[in-house]
């Protein structure tokens, strides 16, 4: 598996470079913010929430332009971002983790390879599952009652961002019938609200600003949230869901224990991966060191302003950033899954999707 190191290696390198050895305007006038998601999910909305924010704290505050590029859950615009991207700073990415699931299953269509990036921005995030209210229930204590019903869940793909969704989803004992090929989440989102879905997930982003609407009018009852991962590496409720129970609570109030075992361990694996990284701003790794080093200097600056942090709090969730080194630190070892894992996800998406590593 990747190890990630020369970037580690590379941002150091940048990091270590003073304020005064940057060129004014090392960056250049436009950036496209190549988002391989459709508009509305929410990688798209965390984008347009950041972008503006990212250009007035580089010098000379840059136009920065969202491209979608949406197409195989990411993987086709990502693919295009690798063979394409100019190497001058006028080319970031957003990922999610529908981009970093297909990569660590070693998914045959994965063209790009994150050892040539670096990594500048990374916004954890949480999520919530939700589903129509004519399913007989009134809120999450409720649950069980959907065990004896089929759920329909407009999804990405097998491996996209609903990989621990879908994980946690049987592990409870649910009757999910997912319809693959969305677009985006955003797109699954829409199908919830035609009525041709009857469960969704979201991220925080997503939700907070497309289905907490749909909630407060009636139209949708939140099931559980994927919650967070405290120091001690427990999962707690979210505090952007503070009323909201984790899949933890909610096992425990189906089958009346924690839920253990290989597949709990392989969904708080990729739980990990896809939530704790779960948005990513990278840049080729070969830009000059000026540049990724005002880029660097940019984003911690904005990740420390008062006023970012508020409006990301109530845009995207209360979660702590990270930046530059610090993600191409632990990004390498998060994506790394044991034999033993991926030989259960491998049988496992074959005996339930018919889906081929």
């Amino acid at each position: 598996m990747k190890k990630l190191k020369h970037i580690a290696m590379g941002v150091v390198a940048a990091l270590s470079i003073t304020t005064a050895v940057a060129a004014d305007n090392a960056v250049p006038d436009t950036i496209d913010f190549t988002i391989p998601f459709g508009v509305g999910g929410g990688t798209d909305v965390w984008a347009r929430f950041i972008a503006p924010n990212l250009s007035n704290f580089i010098e000379g505050n840059p136009t920065v332009v969202i491209k979608n590029q949406p197409g195989g859950g990411s993987i086709t615009g990502t693919n295009l971002f690798f063979s394409r991207a100019e190497s001058d700073g006028s080319d970031i990415i957003g990922t999610s983790a529908s981009t970093l699931f297909p990569y660590m299953l070693g998914d045959k269509r994965v063209r790009f390879n994150l050892d040539n990036w670096a990594p500048i921005l990374a916004s954890p995030t949480g999520g919530v599952v939700y589903v129509q209210p004519d399913l007989g229930i009134s809120d999450s204590g409720d649950i069980a009652k959907l065990m004896n019903q089929e759920l329909k869940f407009a999804s990405q793909g097998p491996t996209q961002l609903e990989l621990p969704i879908l994980i946690a989803l049987d592990l409870i004992g649910a009757d999910v019938k997912p319809v693959f090929g969305m677009k985006s989440r955003g797109a699954g989102r829409l199908a919830f609200e035609r009525g041709e879905a009857t469960i969704d997930f979201q991220t925080s982003s997503a939700y907070m600003n497309s289905v907490q609407g749909l909630v407060d009018n009636g139209k949708a009852i939140p099931m559980f949230s994927v919650g967070v991962m405290n120091k001690e590496g427990n999962i707690v409720r979210d505090p952007a869901f503070p009323d909201i129970p984790t899949f933890e609570e909610a096992y425990e109030s189906v089958h009346g224990k924690q839920p253990s075992g290989m597949q709990y361990d392989v969904y708080r694996k990729f739980l990990a991966a896809g939530f704790a990284f779960q948005k990513v701003i990278f840049v080729p790794a070969d830009v000059p060191s000026e540049v990724l080093a005002e880029y660097n200097q940019a984003v911690r600056k904005m990740v420390a302003d008062p006023k970012f942090k508020q409006e990301a709090a109530e845009q995207v969730g209360p979660y702590e950033n990270a930046v530059g080194v610090d993600i191409a630190m632990y990004l390498g070892e998060a994506v790394k899954i044991s034999p033993e894992m991926y030989s259960w996800i491998k049988d496992w998406l074959k005996s339930e999707f018919n889906y081929s590593l």
